[in-house]
């Protein structure tokens, strides 16, 4: 299983012989600009909000790749209306069986609302079970006991936002950690803004004192899981 970031949230997980690419927002993003977004051809679109710093290229991925996306259900009402059919509605505490493996949508605490102003219903994270690994991927959100409920998954690495500012900030992601019960961690949602800025190697310090395997990913990166 390996994963590949592509900056702010955005992803792309390989796993169960899928292509899974998360919240792409690429073009807008300067340090991105050289990505060719139709290269990508993922096979399944997850979407975990509908701000635009997570939806920006969902449209123009999904028309060249035809993918899948998997979402809330009114994110995926707003693609029928954009001429998206394949578009796969779920909605908190729901889980589904697809051909790579399991998701399930699960709780998060922030806002949504999409680039049009249309209602973008909850925000999420999903829970991926494939190839014998479960993985977390939590989207944008506070530090909430309902992570608790998640300690006894045997989650194998979590993606967490680390940003502060409109999400988690470090030391939260670090008590998050706790909640999941999971200490392979993936930062995500950081430094794309100035307001999002962080101290990467005072991060990274304060993860591996709480005895927390981080990783950071540069642009393009990818790691094996």
């Amino acid at each position: 299983m390996k994963t590949t970031y592509y900056g702010q949230s955005t992803f792309m997980l390989e796993a169960g012989g899928k292509k899974l690419l998360f919240d792409p927002f690429i073009t807008p993003n300067p340090a991105a600009g050289h990505i060719d977004i139709h290269s990508l051809k993922p096979d399944y679109i997850l979407v975990s909000h509908g701000h635009g710093d997570h939806v920006a290229d969902l449209l123009a991925i999904q028309k060249s790749s035809g993918a899948k996306v998997i979402c809330i259900a009114e994110i995926a009402g707003w693609l029928g209306k954009h001429g998206v059919d394949d578009a796969h509605g779920m909605n908190i505490g729901g889980g589904f069986n697809f051909d790579f493996g399991r998701v399930k949508m699960v709780n998060a605490v922030h806002s949504s609302t999409m680039p049009d102003g249309s209602a973008g219903g909850n925000p999420a994270g999903f829970v991926i079970w494939a190839d014998g690994k479960v993985i977390y991927f939590a989207g944008d959100t506070a530090l909430t006991y309902d992570m608790k409920l998640l300690a006894g998954e045997n989650l194998d690495w979590a993606y967490l936002p680390i940003g502060d500012n409109y999400t988690m900030g470090v030391d939260d992601a670090i008590k998050a950690c706790g909640f999941i019960n999971c200490k392979n961690v993936i930062g995500m949602h950081y430094d794309t803004f100035p307001v999002i800025k962080i101290d990467k190697q005072d991060a990274e310090e304060k993860f591996i004192k709480a005895g927390i395997n981080i990783k950071l990913p540069g642009l393009g990166e990818s790691i094996e899981l």
